[in-house]
């Protein structure tokens, strides 16, 4: 799908009629892959975005909307690391930690949402308020989810370049120690 095909059809199809397998050209370029969106980190990526679209909604609606700047900061992030993990920027722009920003990403979108979702709830009596804070709490256990995978799959990266890397220090100490201790 991405980068678009290089050499169109010759011969199209006339308007009405079109192959099935056919790639529209446009804004289709610009969608995720099917298969990153079937991916856990695709649909954990999709659920976050469509909560805080949906909390952001019902903050509008509500008389709590002092609190609408969160989710809406949030579903802005969760579209922008969708797309940047559909394109593969991580792979393209090297010099930023992408896992490192996706994790901080989470915990405070979960702490934020936590907070902003009890305060909703217990503060305002106002229908589309509790809804913003049930929407909230979903949305706090989404993000959670997702932190907890990026903290695994750090640690295990970490363990194994640890692990790795304190193997081949001990080989060269060994190498460069002296055993003439006679």
């Amino acid at each position: 799908m991405w980068p678009p095909d290089p050499d169109p059809d010759p011969d199209p199809e006339p308007a009405g009629r079109s192959q099935p397998g056919a790639a529209v050209p446009g804004l289709r370029a610009l969608l995720p892959a099917r298969a990153f969106l079937c991916s856990l980190k695709g649909r954990l990526l999709l659920a976050e975005s469509g909560l805080s679209f949906i909390t952001f909604v019902c903050y509008v609606a509500s008389s709590a909307s002092a609190f609408l700047t969160a989710p809406l900061l949030e579903f802005l992030l969760a579209l922008f690391f969708l797309f940047a993990d559909a394109m593969q920027l991580n792979d393209k722009w090297q010099g930023l930690c992408w896992p490192m920003m996706d994790f901080l990403r989470c915990v405070t979108a979960a702490l934020i949402y936590f907070a902003i979702s009890i305060t909703a709830v217990a503060k305002y009596s106002d229908g589309a308020s509790k809804a913003a804070g049930v929407f909230g709490f979903f949305a706090t256990i989404v993000f959670a989810i997702d932190f907890y995978l990026i903290f695994n799959d750090v640690a295990k990266f970490l363990k194994q370049g640890g692990s790795a890397d304190e193997t081949t220090a001990d080989k060269a100490e060994e190498e460069n120690s002296d055993s003439d201790s006679d």
